[in-house]
């Protein structure tokens, strides 16, 4: 289970007279990464680096800072908290002393864990969309089945046979409702799942 960030989060660090803050936000593609990118970058920081994971789609920069020292760490910071569709902007301002390889990859990883850790987390849930027919004898048990595996209805048709529900609900919770709608209609309403459940935010 991963997490995203239930709201933008900052935090700001000193090493060694240099100043780093630390800003992150909730993202739900590469453009909104970019764009939140360019909009919290400081024209009179020093460097500003940052990193962003949607998935399997990552992105990460250096921003002139020796290269694998800062957008790299930024990146394994949100790994390494369990964060998912989220980005990270890490501003230095150099305080007069030079921190060395090692020190930077510390202190940028360093302030963005710790800007992550404070933040408030909000869940990440696969979702499925499902298909539903069923008798209309069965349509009471249905509905029944819905509000106890959290699921939404997107949409509903009647026809001679029955009706079809279409659903959306935790991926987790299918095969429980699988199992339910069968053994409440002695298998005779028939689920349809879609393939690819899509993670989305869950409040």
């Amino acid at each position: 289970m991963t997490d995203t960030l239930a709201a933008p989060a900052t935090r700001l660090l000193e090493v060694r007279h240099s100043r780093f803050l630390a800003q992150a936000a909730p993202v739900e593609n590469p453009a909104q990464a970019m764009d939140f990118v360019a909009r919290v970058v400081d024209p009179d920081a020093t460097h500003n680096c940052w990193a962003w994971r949607l998935g399997q789609d990552y992105r990460s920069s250096d921003d002139g800072e020796p290269a694998g020292t800062a957008g790299r760490p930024i990146l394994t910071a949100i790994d390494g908290q369990g964060y998912d569709r989220i980005a990270v902007v890490v501003a230095r301002w150099f305080g007069g002393i030079k921190l060395g390889a090692g020190g930077l990859v510390r202190a940028y990883g360093g302030a963005a864990a710790e800007c992550l850790r404070l933040a408030v987390r909000q869940p990440l849930v696969a979702m499925a969309d499902i298909e539903v027919a069923c008798g209309f004898e069965d349509l009471g048990a249905v509905h029944a089945a819905l509000a106890a595996h959290a699921a939404e209805k997107t949409g509903e048709r009647f026809e001679a046979d029955g009706a079809h529900l279409s659903l959306r609900l935790p991926a987790a919770q299918v095969a429980a409702l699988q199992v339910r709608l069968r053994d409440a209609s002695r298998d005779r309403v028939r689920v349809h799942v879609h393939p690819m459940p899509t993670p989305e935010m869950h409040p």
